[in-house]
């Protein structure tokens, strides 16, 4: 119940706050006058302003209930305080409270001065400054707390505000238009009286023509102003959704969302026949019939068109306190396909098609703006839809592919050395028979079956497909392939395992095009290295991701005595590396010798001794270059790699001397890489824990 009270006064405050920005807006764009529709307007604006006050009262009480876990603590003023002073949200709390009041002052003393459009725009700024510290408490805000990630949720929410909070402004004006005009007096009135009523008539014409410009003027501002609304809605979506965007439609911030977008086209749909149809017709000079009809029609769409924007309103309140699609668990895909670019596209046949249904989807575009005014509604109608039905019958299903209950289903497994090579004993032990070695789809047994098995290596088949579809061809097999079920043999964290060993041999395979110079200013967002625990000689510990946002890594996998002089080499350029923001962490690819251990152990930098077995079967995947594609056999691991980690989490550059040669032997060389990335500023966000 307390969750159900919280989302209603979440969404008064929102409301009204909307209600005062837009109103004040629109009284801004009718400029300063006196009307009986702006002392209307005025009046309401310290109700607005003390709602907005009693919605922020309530958000307070039952955020300190939910937050607590104890109802009580609704009604205990104590409980608030505490909120107020111990928490972030408590402290955002407070700063919209005291926007709220100054709100509210402003909206007093416009209630008893003369109107100004100055005054208006002040009033305007001061409820948009409130939305702004609310946007602090949004999930952009949660994610990273910085202007980049607030100011496309508080553009959203102010450009809302503009269109929304002006429908009121908006129905105001339509009212007063179509108000029925009272019958001018006969001849048994004195003619003063009579010149009295016939200068309220001028006055009330003066009015209601100065209110049709204000719609008008708005309308104008309109258009630009929804869309920005829409642009940002993009921005803050593709931030809130999975890159895969199947959240929009198997989860509860989805389904909300594609509801609030449902009603925003039939409001957007309202407010394009308003604009070429019923504000000219209300616009007519004198009192005329088509005057008085376009003012009824504006009364009764415009109030629909209100009704449905409280609506969105409430479903935007109510996806605000939802987990964002990106972050829900798809434990089971609903359907039975998807779309996919990446599994589809590079087909001629799919090419082709998409194409072709671009091409009607234009033509249906072109359809709308030539045959609005040209066809009768019939025949628009079919000729819009027609078009736009068969473009997408076309274009579509070409880019459907298979999909399974587990497709979308997040990786529980991080992507981590330990798992990556416990998949790679797995796979060995249970899968090299028929998929080869190295995954090419050359085992022993591939020329047994009549379709052999792909090639999960040199191709893009990883890239094509979710880990949740690998998972389940896991889990169940693959029918009619020769592809056998793994779930009574594998438990579920081995499979996952296999899945992140797959991931991590398909990425090193695209590494064989890095090389030890950094490209500048381009991180590839699959090249996130494998995430390692590891212990050192020097009694340090850690992980790989603990130097993220710090400092670069310069990771060494280096064999002995073949290593020996690289690491005196490195050992005289520790002191610079340090100055370079950059940590040397050094892995042993065999187990030391007690003689090799001696040698470590007087090393200046971190020597890992525990976890660097996995950190070798790992990073080893990484050892193919342009010109040692090294796709035969088992494999052979180079007895010395480098690698450069960014402080942003991304592999950036990598030396094996044996295929690179001597670039990184000369001091300066390595170091001028490293200044490259310190120059840089972070490009992409941070790589995830888990693939996808």
């Amino acid at each position: 119940m307390i969750d159900v009270v919280a989302t209603l006064f979440r969404w008064l405050q929102l409301a009204s706050n909307m209600i005062l920005v837009g109103a004040c807006v629109f009284l801004a764009i009718a400029g300063a006058f006196h009307s009986p529709w702006v002392e209307r307007l005025q009046r309401a604006l310290p109700w607005l302003g003390l709602i907005l006050l009693a919605g922020l009262l309530g958000i307070l009480s039952t955020t300190t209930a939910q937050a607590t876990g104890i109802t009580g603590n609704a009604w205990r003023p104590d409980a608030w305080l505490a909120l107020m002073q111990n928490t972030r949200m408590g402290h955002i709390w407070v700063g919209r409270a005291a926007c709220a009041v100054l709100v509210f002052a402003i909206a007093c003393y416009l209630r008893y001065s003369a109107p100004a459009r100055w005054k208006y725009l002040l009033c305007a700024t001061a409820a948009s400054i409130t939305l702004t510290v609310g946007a602090l408490a949004s999930h952009s805000a949660a994610e990273e707390l910085s202007v980049v990630s607030i100011l496309p949720y508080a553009l959203h929410i102010i450009m809302a505000s503009v269109w929304f909070g002006a429908l009121p402004a908006f129905l105001a004006v339509c009212f007063a238009c179509t108000e029925p005009q009272k019958k001018e007096p006969h001849g048994s009135l004195q003619n003063e009286a009579v010149a009295r009523i016939h200068a309220l008539f001028r006055s009330r014409e003066q009015a209601l023509a100065a209110g049709a410009i204000a719609l008008k003027r708005f309308s104008t501002m309109a258009l630009p102003v929804m869309l920005m609304v829409i642009a940002t809605g993009v921005i803050i979506t593709d931030r809130m959704v999975d890159a895969s965007y199947g959240g929009l439609v198997a989860t509860s911030y989805g389904w909300l969302l594609n509801a609030k977008v449902g009603l925003l086209a039939v409001v957007l749909v309202i407010a394009a026949r308003a604009r070429s149809t019923w504000l000219p017709l209300l616009a007519q000079a004198g009192n005329s019939e088509g005057a008085q009809a376009g003012g009824q029609k504006l009364r009764k769409w415009v109030s629909f068109e209100f009704v449905l924007a409280l609506g969105i309103v409430l479903l935007a309140t109510i996806v605000a306190n939802t987990v964002p699609a990106k972050h829900a668990l798809i434990q089971n895909w609903p359907y039975s396909f998807r779309f996919s670019l990446a599994a589809t596209w590079g087909d001629p046949m799919v090419n082709t098609r998409v194409y072709i249904g671009i091409g009607l989807l234009a033509a249906a575009i072109a359809a709308a703006f030539i045959g609005k005014r040209r066809w009768s509604r019939k025949v628009y109608i079919s000729a819009v839809a027609g078009l736009a039905t068969i473009a997408l019958a076309v274009g579509l299903p070409p880019l459907a592919v298979d999909a399974y209950p587990e497709t979308y289903r997040k990786t529980p497994v991080p992507f981590d050395t330990i798992s990556i090579a416990n998949g790679s004993a797995l796979f060995a032990e249970n899968c090299v028979a028929c998929h080869g070695p190295q995954g090419k789809g050359d085992g022993v047994m591939a020329k047994s079956f009549a379709k052999p098995p792909v090639d999960m290596l040199t191709e893009p088949h990883t890239a094509k497909h979710t880990a949740g579809d690998f998972f389940h061809w896991l889990t169940f097999g693959i029918p009619d392939t020769g592809m056998p079920v793994f779930a009574d043999k594998l438990t579920e964290e081995d499979r996952w395992d296999v899945v992140n060993y797959l991931h991590a041999m398909s990425r090193g395979y695209q590494a064989r095009l890095m090389s030890p110079k950094v490209k500048p200013e381009q991180p590839q967002p699959n090249m996130g290295p494998p995430n390692f625990s590891y212990a050192a000689q020097d009694g340090s510990s850690g992980t790989l991701k603990d130097f993220r946002g710090q400092k670069n890594v310069l990771l060494v996998l280096f064999s002995w005595p073949q290593s020996r002089e690289r690491l005196q080499e490195l050992q005289t350029i520790h002191a610079q590396l340090a100055q370079a923001n950059t940590v040397l962490l050094a892995v042993p690819e065999h187990d030391p010798t007690p003689e090799e251990l001696r040698v470590i152990e007087r090393l200046p930098f971190p020597v890992v001794t525990e976890g660097a077995h996995e950190i070798v079967r790992s990073y080893a995947l990484f050892r193919r270059t342009l010109s040692k594609p090294d796709l035969l056999g088992e494999g052979t691991l180079p007895p010395h790699m480098e690698f450069l980690v960014d402080r942003f989490g991304y592999l950036r550059a990598r030396w094996i001397p044996d295929a690179d040669g001597a670039d990184w032997n000369t001091s300066a060389m390595l170091l001028q890489q490293i200044a490259q990335l310190n120059r840089e500023k972070e490009i992409l966000p941070p790589p995830g824990d888990h693939v996808h």
